[in-house]
C-alpha cells in the first residue's frame, strides 16, 4: 500500500489545514507531526482530545506517522463513557491543545500538549510499513450497550478514501469546507484525512454556521462542503432570505450529506435555489464508506447511490437468505450486508461481538434496512432495530414515511417509530414538530397525506406532537428516547 499521505513525503508551501486563523502548509504540518511522532512510539495507543482544532489534526497525523493507533475522544464525553473507553483501549498518553482543560478521568494519563509549529529543519518522519496495522480506534455510540472500539486499519482508510475520490472526482485542487466534530469517522477520516490524502486543503469552521459556509464557499473559494442533514436543513431554511448563501452554494463543486438520511424536501429546496444536487453517501464506523451517488449522475433524492469501488453489497432476509436481482424493485426490504477492503479489523477486546457481526461466509451485517432499484441504486429505509416496522403483514421502512410527512407544509420535523399493537402487530407512530406550534396539522390530515403519497397501510395510526426531536451530536434522531414509555 502506498503512503497514506504522499503530500507529506514531499512537503510544500501549499495550504493543508485551516482552523480559523490557524493555517498550516504541508511543510508546516510535516514538521509539526514529524516532531511529535517520535514521542509517541512507545505509547501503545494514543488518546486524542478531539476538539475542532488544528491540534487535533496534527495529533492524529503524528500518531499515524508513528504507527500508533489513535483513539479520538469526544470533548463532551461523560464520566462513565470516558472511564469505559480508557479502560478498554488503555492508551499510554493523551494529546491535547495547550489551552484544553481535561476532565478528572484523564488526570492519571500522561499528557502531551500538541504544538502546531516546529522548528525549520525538523526531520520528516517516514510512514511505517504494514497496511493491515491499526490506525484508529473509534468508539461506537453505544446504543445497545457500552460503546465498542472499532479498529480501523491503514488499508481500510486508504481503500475507502480512494474509492470516494473515484466517485467524487476528488483531487488536490479541491478545498473542503466543513464544521463536523473530529471524533467521528465523518469529520475526522473523510473531513481531515481525506483532503490530506489527496494533497488538497481542509478548512474547518470550528463549528457549523450558515455564515461560515457562505463565506468559505463564496469569496474564499471552497469547492466541497460536507455536512449532516441538520446542517443542510438549516441552509435550506436560510436560503430564501439570503441570496448570497444561494450564490455561494451554487459555486461549490460538490455538496455531500451523510450520517443520516437527508429529507427529500430539503434536497429539493436546495436544488431549486442553487441548481446544485446534494450527494448522499452511506457508511458507518465499522465499514467506513460503502456507497455514494456518483458525480454527474443526476439528482436521486432519497438514494445513497451505488456500491463504491471494491465494495460488495447484498440484501438479506431475516432468515439469512440473500435477495436476488429480481428483488431489485424499489419495494422489497432486506438488511444490507457488505464486504471489502473498507471494513474494520475487529471490535477491540470483543472477539464474540466481532464474530457475531459477520455471516458465515464473511459478510458484515450492518443492521441497516434498504431496498434496491432495478439499476442497483440503494435506498435505505432505516435501522433494523428501530426503523423496520412490521404492521399488518407488511415490512415498512420508517424513512419513506418521514419523507412523506416532511412534504406536508404543516410539518417542520418528523420521525416515525413502531409501537406494539394487538391487531396489527405494530402500528406506525409519527412524532411531529409542527411548523406552527400554535396550529399543528390535524392527525387525520397527516395520515391521509401519507396514504395518498405512499399506500394506505403506510399511514400513521398515531401522531404525537413535540417541540423538538431528540438528536445526538451528529444530528441523528434518538428514536430510543422517543420510544420510552415516559414519553407516551
Amino acid at each position: 500500500m502506498s503512503a497514506l499521505f504522499p503530500a507529506l513525503a514531499a512537503p510544500s508551501d501549499r495550504p493543508a489545514l485551516r482552523f480559523g486563523a490557524d493555517t498550516l502548509t504541508y511543510e508546516e504540518l510535516a514538521r509539526a507531526a514529524g516532531a511529535l511522532a517520535p514521542r509517541l512510539l512507545t505509547a501503545g495507543r494514543v488518546a486524542v482530545w478531539a476538539t475542532p482544532t488544528a491540534e487535533t489534526a496534527v495529533g492524529v497525523v503524528a500518531a499515524l506517522l508513528a504507527g500508533v493507533p489513535a483513539v479520538p475522544l469526544n470533548p463532551r464525553i461523560g464520566e462513565r463513557e470516558l472511564a469505559h473507553i480508557l479502560g478498554d483501549s488503555a492508551p499510554g498518553i493523551v494529546l491535547a491543545g495547550a489551552g484544553d482543560t481535561l476532565p478528572a478521568g484523564l488526570a492519571e494519563l500522561p499528557r502531551t500538549d500538541v504544538a502546531t509549529r516546529a522548528a525549520p529543519g525538523t526531520p520528516a518522519c517516514p510512514e511505517p510499513d504494514g497496511s493491515g496495522t491499526p490506525a484508529l480506534i473509534v468508539y461506537t455510540s453505544g446504543t445497545t450497550g457500552p460503546p465498542k472500539g472499532v479498529v480501523l486499519s491503514r488499508r481500510a482508510l486508504a481503500a475507502s478514501l480512494d474509492a470516494l475520490a473515484d466517485a467524487w472526482e476528488w483531487t488536490d485542487a479541491d478545498v473542503l469546507v466543513h464544521g463536523l466534530p473530529l471524533f467521528h469517522v465523518h469529520g475526522l477520516v473523510l473531513g481531515v484525512l481525506g483532503p490530506l490524502r489527496r494533497g488538497g486543503e481542509v478548512r474547518h469552521l470550528g463549528g457549523f454556521s450558515v455564515e461560515g459556509v457562505a463565506k468559505e464557499l463564496g469569496e474564499a473559494g471552497g469547492t466541497m462542503l460536507f455536512g449532516v442533514p441538520t446542517m443542510y436543513h438549516r441552509l435550506a431554511e436560510a436560503i430564501p432570505g439570503d441570496p448570497a448563501l444561494a450564490r455561494s452554494l451554487a459555486q461549490a463543486r460538490l455538496l455531500v450529506s451523510g450520517s443520516a438520511a437527508l429529507p427529500v424536501h430539503d434536497h429539493e429546496r436546495i436544488r431549486a435555489a442553487t441548481g446544485r444536487t446534494v450527494i448522499e453517501r452511506y457508511g458507518m464506523t465499522e465499514t467506513l464508506m460503502n456507497t455514494s451517488i456518483p458525480v454527474g449522475s443526476g439528482p436521486r433524492p432519497g438514494s445513497v447511490g451505488l456500491p463504491l469501488g471494491g465494495v460488495e453489497l447484498r440484501l438479506a432476509e431475516e432468515d439469512g437468505s440473500v435477495l436476488g436481482a429480481d428483488a431489485y424493485d424499489g419495494e422489497t426490504v432486506g438488511e444490507i450486508q457488505v464486504r471489502g477492503p473498507n471494513l474494520f479489523s475487529a471490535y477491540l477486546n470483543r472477539p464474540d461481538a466481532t464474530a457475531a457481526a459477520f455471516t458465515g461466509d464473511g459478510w458484515f451485517r450492518t443492521g441497516d434496512m434498504a431496498v434496491r432499484e432495478a439499476d442497483g441504486y440503494v435506498r435505505i429505509v432505516g435501522r433494523k432495530a428501530t426503523d423496520l416496522i412490521k404492521s399488518g403483514g407488511y415490512k415498512i421502512g420508517a424513512g419513506e414515511i418521514e419523507n412523506a410527512l416532511l412534504d406536508h407544509p404543516g410539518v417542520r420535523e418528523a420521525a416515525v417509530t413502531g409501537a406494539p399493537d394487538p391487531d396489527l402487530g405494530e402500528r406506525i407512530v409519527a412524532w411531529v414538530v409542527p411548523a406552527d406550534p400554535d396550529a399543528p396539522p390535524a392527525p387525520d390530515a397527516l395520515a391521509a397525506h401519507v396514504a395518498a403519497q405512499l399506500a394506505p397501510h403506510k399511514r400513521p395510526r398515531e401522531v404525537r406532537f413535540l417541540t423538538a426531536l431528540p438528536r445526538n451530536d451528529m444530528g441523528k434522531v434518538l428514536k430510543k428516547a422517543l420510544q420510552e414509555p415516559s414519553r407516551g
